[in-house]
This record gives C-alpha cells, structure tokens and sequence, in this order.
C-alpha cells in the first residue's frame, strides 16, 4: 500500500475533515481515503454542449427544438487611450 502525505493543509478545513471524520465514525486518515476514493471512482460525464442538454432534459416530455445560432467572432477589446 502507498501513503500519501499532505502538508499545507488549511486549519478549517481540517477542521471540517475531522467533524465529517466524526460524524460517519471514521478516523480522518480513513474519511481521506473515503473521499478520494469516491471522487477518483464516479465516471465523468463527457461535457456536453447546452442544446444538447436541454433536449435531453426535455425529451421524456416529448422534446424541445432549440436551434443552433450561429456565433459572430469576439470583437476587439476597447482601448482607453485618451
């Protein structure tokens, strides 16, 4: 088994390890490893474009046409020269 070591860590937020540590009846090493372990094991999800997610929000209600707009390219930033 490897360990791992974390230095730096911020006083509140060891503090909320060890009330979550304690509130699940964990040690903080084991809560840790809890939460590593479910952050690094739940799949991600592919990033999906807005369009694409409303339809899929709305398709068990019989669906949405949202149509595709077509994007002017960004402008200049304006310049504050006097």
């Amino acid at each position: 088994m490897a360990s791992l070591t974390i230095r730096n860590l911020d006083d509140p937020l060891k503090a909320r390890l060890r009330i979550r540590a304690a509130h699940h009846g964990r040690s903080m090493e084991e809560e840790a490893r809890h939460i590593l372990r479910a952050a690094l094991t739940e799949e991600r999800q592919p990033a999906t474009h807005l369009g694409d997610a409303i339809r899929r929000r709305f398709a068990p209600f019989g669906g949405v046409e949202v149509p595709d707009v077509d994007r002017e390219p960004l402008r200049d930033p304006p310049g504050f020269d006097w």
